[in-house]
């Protein structure tokens, strides 16, 4: 049988019911009275969570490791020792989380593994589910620590020893996770993998805007994120006259504005600013701030405009007086032409229409394109929401991007 009847073949062994049936009881694990879920990496229903995972996999007839930064694995071998295929993404939560952000593509991934074991097929690569750890960073920071740490080991001396709100490190969490199953194996020093794939909603608006059902992710953008400091001098509200106030708030208002002008000229219709998180001191109502601190985050898929911006914005902040303070950079990130092209032809083959996008989120596909060829498939976000209890995608669009995913990996396992 050739080899696209038998990707076909898979992608038709897809069950609807079983895929929405596990996204729907994955949920039960830290849910929430209304609708969403709460399920912070490495916590209690977290656990949970991994072990009823690990449960199915076992069921399905696959073999489960971990590494050092517990990420899981769970393995359906194939006919050679060659480099596996690799898909997943994770299963911890926002505080009021939805329940599709990140545990679709792990469900999908398991909902692969069914089909292959229901169509009968054997592939030549083994295939790998991944279930990365605290993608989110909302209990420990950075986000996608685990797939950060998987494709460069030595962040974990500095990722063990961060602590959560409450005090606890990552370091007495994974011991805790060690615990919880201590008889998985770890896993093999392999080589890089032969291909990820990374399925995953929009949690934007576009797809649903154009009415299409999937999205060939072409890339992740880049971002900066700067600190501006105004100084100023706190003095009384109603008896300092305006020309001799020195206004902290005025001055990161006139930043501002500069600012935003300057990323809409560089980026035009590609540029994403946020100004999102501000602070004013003493934060009166009657005293002329002394200080203000905001952030900017400016994200765009081309390098030069995001050096660009780098340079305007450090020329702004010298000519207005403020300090501008470096937190984080990111290079933008393009996905492998060969995995794209692999996911264009499961996407035709199933007569699947799909937009070409650049993603404007993190996702654990960034770092593994680090590590082996990757790509990402996007379903619609209901509304463009996600991050919520609403976030939501209409069950047709969750089967079909698992069928293209079935498909596609198929494919990559039998190179």
């Amino acid at each position: 049988m050739m080899h696209d009847d038998i990707a076909r073949q898979v992608a038709d062994r897809v069950n609807a019911a079983r895929l929405i049936e596990s996204i729907d009881a994955l949920a039960a694990f830290g849910a929430r009275d209304d609708g969403g879920v709460n399920r912070p990496a490495l916590g209690e229903r977290d656990i949970e969570a991994r072990r009823f995972l690990i449960e199915r996999a076992r069921a399905l007839g696959c073999s489960v490791s971990v590494d050092a930064c517990a990420n899981l694995f769970i393995r359906r071998d194939g006919d050679t020792a060659l480099a596996p295929v690799m898909t997943g993404s994770h299963i911890d939560t926002q505080p009021t989380g939805g329940k599709l952000d990140g545990c679709y593509g792990v469900l999908a991934g398991f909902e692969v593994l069914a089909a292959l074991n229901d169509a009968n097929v054997r592939t030549r690569r083994p295939l790998e589910v991944a279930i990365w750890t605290n993608e989110e960073g909302t209990r420990f920071s950075p986000g996608a620590m685990g797939s950060s740490a998987f494709v460069e080991p030595s962040r974990m001396t500095r990722y063990a020893d961060v602590r959560d709100v409450d005090g606890v490190t990552l370091r007495a969490a994974l011991d805790a996770h060690h615990a919880a199953f201590p008889e998985l194996g770890a896993r093999g020093s392999h080589d890089a993998a032969h291909a990820f794939v990374e399925l995953h909603i929009e949690q934007g608006p576009q797809l649903e805007n154009a009415g299409v059902p999937l999205a060939v992710v072409s890339g992740i953008q880049g971002v900066r994120w700067y600190a501006l400091h105004c100084a100023g001098t706190a003095a009384h509200a109603g008896t300092t006259p305006m020309p001799l106030r020195r206004d902290a708030m005025t001055l990161a208002i006139a930043l501002h504005r500069e600012l935003d002008g300057v990323a809409h000229e560089l980026g035009r219709d590609d540029t994403r600013v946020t100004f999102g998180r501000w602070n004013v001191e003493p934060n009166s109502i009657n005293t002329i701030p002394s200080a203000v601190t905001f952030i900017v985050d400016f994200r765009h898929p081309d390098a030069r405009v995001l050096a660009a911006f780098d340079e305007r914005a450090h020329a702004i902040a010298q000519r207005h007086g403020a300090r501008l303070e470096a937190l984080f950079s990111h290079a933008p990130v393009a996905f492998d032409a060969a995995v794209l092209s692999r996911i264009d032809d499961a996407c035709r083959a199933l007569d699947a229409n799909a937009l070409h996008l650049t993603s404007g989120a993190f996702h654990d596909a960034m770092y593994l394109a680090q590590h082996c060829a990757s790509g990402m498939l996007f379903v619609p976000s209901r509304g463009g929401i996600s991050h919520n209890p609403a976030e939501a995608t209409d069950a047709g669009h969750l089967v079909l991007g698992a069928r293209v995913l079935a498909h596609c990996l198929t494919t990559l396992c039998n190179d």
